[in-house]
């Protein structure tokens, strides 16, 4: 069930669980659905907090992450990076326990993927990006709240561009590069929190920290609202 959206702002728009827009994606779901009937095997829908100040944009659910439990980087080890570092950083409360009832939740921020369904070998196409794009701009326009994005490599960079109509010449993708955009949003760049990067050590669990340690104190300088009295 996606989450509420804001009072005043348009639903977002959710691919349905059978989406058709790609039919590589809807070969490999349905191959996977096969091979394993019990795993999420869907288009992975958004996690978080339903007015977030950040928003987290990933590449695309991993076959045995979000795509096996139904929530983004949940299940693999650039979820247990990623959201370790969100509970340090006060982006998450709870225990992160790689299971979508494990009772984790995020505070002022919101996790999606460039591409909501998984693509073999993890690598989606051009094409993929550019049809599952209107999913990552209807999430935009869902969540007027957002004060940053936070982009975990140059596809999810590339796709929040893509989904506020900028040209990328202007936005170079560079790990902990800010960006200011035309709305006042702020566009953060990251390295993928993949276990490809830190193995190879292009990027390690202190650059990573580092990104969002200074997203907290950035977002902390906004005045965020506590609203944990309110659920």
């Amino acid at each position: 069930m996606p989450a509420p959206a804001v009072r005043g702002a348009p639903a977002a728009e959710v691919p349905p669980a059978d989406c058709s827009l790609c039919p590589r994606l809807a070969a490999f779901r349905a191959t996977t659905r096969a091979a394993h009937p019990d795993w999420f095997n869907a288009p992975v829908p958004s996690f978080g907090d339903p007015q977030p100040e950040l928003l987290i944009v990933g590449l695309a659910p991993g076959l045995r992450g979000a795509n096996r439990t139904g929530r983004p980087f949940t299940g693999d080890y650039a979820g247990d990076l990623l959201y370790r570092t969100l509970l340090k950083s006060g982006f998450a409360t709870g225990e992160y326990g790689a299971d979508p009832t494990d009772g984790l939740e995020l505070r002022h921020a919101r996790i999606t993927n460039a591409v909501r369904c998984v693509p073999p070998q993890n690598k989606p196409e051009t094409s993929e990006i550019a049809a599952c794009g209107r999913f990552l701009a209807a999430e935009l326009r869902a969540s007027p709240s957002i004060r940053a994005i936070l982009a975990l490599g140059a596809i999810a960079h590339n796709a929040v561009l893509a989904a506020k109509g900028l040209k990328r010449a202007r936005y170079k993708f560079a790990h902990s590069a800010t960006h200011e955009l035309p709305d006042g949003t702020v566009l953060v760049d990251s390295y993928h929190c993949s276990r490809l990067n830190t193995n190879t050590g292009t990027l390690t669990p202190q650059m990573f920290e580092a990104v969002i340690a200074g997203l907290a104190e950035q977002l902390g300088s906004l005045t965020l609202p506590d609203r944990s009295h309110s659920r």
